[in-house]
């Protein structure tokens, strides 16, 4: 495909930018004004009076957000900004600053050369294994804890409940809900779908991108590479508009409230969780800040060999015209 026809779809032009932009609002007010006139009608009326938006939750399904929820929820929040940010350096195909390789002389030793890797890829890896990590030992405590209930669909009443929820929320006309007893069905099926679908297969994916495949084989045949790096991006712009669409409405809907919940583990209306909030949104613009390279080429050398690479040469000036 030629260069014309990708720039198509590059969204760091300005211009193009702001054209999603304003698609984007036009057609969020068209579905708001549809999800109103639809409300009028006798037949979705009843069908949200029969499916209000809430399934009913299994016996000893825990009630309350324990504080290990809130702590997993900031680090999660954390790793996957830094992942966007190093994935985003990678992605501009700049030249990178500095190469690692990894000392092969200590664990995990291995037969082969180990690749050599820019400080950028090398990065997003380290982050990516730190999200990872974080990730086994929340499904663990999810389900060591019965937490898992609140988020895994039991019934297919679900299905007709998030479409009524959806509804709702397009009309404007907001579900009475009590993130502190449990989740509307959208989102345990938006909360479903990142935790089992969606972060499974960003690790799938970035796997077989990193120097951890093999390169050939059986296992490079059963996940093309091409394949892979088609499905890795479009997921974390899934987590993106997750997190968007799951922050705006956490603020838009009791926002004191359900930062109590998610961050000091309370089911209150005071500033408590909002300070919490305030302070870890500037850990994330400090980590976003810090997320360099260059800046963590020190941390780099302890398990590896880092090169930098010497700037690249000035352009020559042109003759002048006399």
């Amino acid at each position: 495909m030629p260069s014309s026809s990708r720039s198509v779809f590059d969204l760091r032009s300005p211009k193009r930018l702001a054209i999603v932009a304003v698609a984007t609002v036009v057609l969020l007010g068209a579905a708001v004004l549809l999800a109103r006139w639809l409300r009028t009608l006798p037949e979705v009326q009843g069908f949200v009076e029969t499916y209000p938006g809430h399934s009913a939750l299994p016996d000893g399904t825990p009630i309350g957000i324990p504080a290990w929820l809130g702590w997993q929820h900031f680090f999660n929040a954390f790793f996957l900004v830094l992942l966007v940010r190093t994935g985003l350096i990678i992605r501009s195909k700049a030249r990178p600053p500095a190469f690692w390789t990894r000392d092969n002389t200590r664990w995990p030793r291995t037969k082969g050369t180990p690749r050599r890797l820019g400080i950028s890829v090398w990065l997003h890896l380290v982050v990516d294994a730190l999200w990872v990590v974080n990730g086994l030992v929340y499904v663990v405590l999810l389900f060591a804890t019965g937490q898992w209930l609140r988020i895994v669909p039991t019934s297919w009443s679900v299905v007709p409940n998030t479409i009524s929820v959806v509804l709702q929320y397009l009309s404007l006309d907001w579900p009475v809900e009590n993130s502190w007893v449990s989740y509307n069905d959208a989102q345990v099926l938006s909360y479903f779908a990142i935790v089992f679908v969606a972060a499974p297969l960003a690790v799938l994916t970035g796997l077989r991108l990193s120097p951890v495949w093999p390169m050939q084989g059986r296992l490079a045949r059963v996940l093309p590479e091409r394949l892979a790096r088609a499905l890795h991006f479009p997921v974390m712009l899934f987590f993106l508009l997750f997190t968007f669409v799951h922050v705006v409405l956490v603020l838009a809907t009791g926002a004191l409230r359900n930062l109590n919940h998610m961050y000091a583990s309370r089911d209150a209306a005071d500033w408590v969780g909002f300070a919490i909030f305030a302070v870890s949104v500037l850990a994330l613009v400090g980590g976003w800040v810090l997320a360099r390279p260059l800046l963590l080429a020190g941390v780099a050398g302890r398990f590896g060999q880092v090169r930098r690479m010497p700037p690249p040469p000035a352009a020559k000036p042109g003759p002048t015209r006399g």
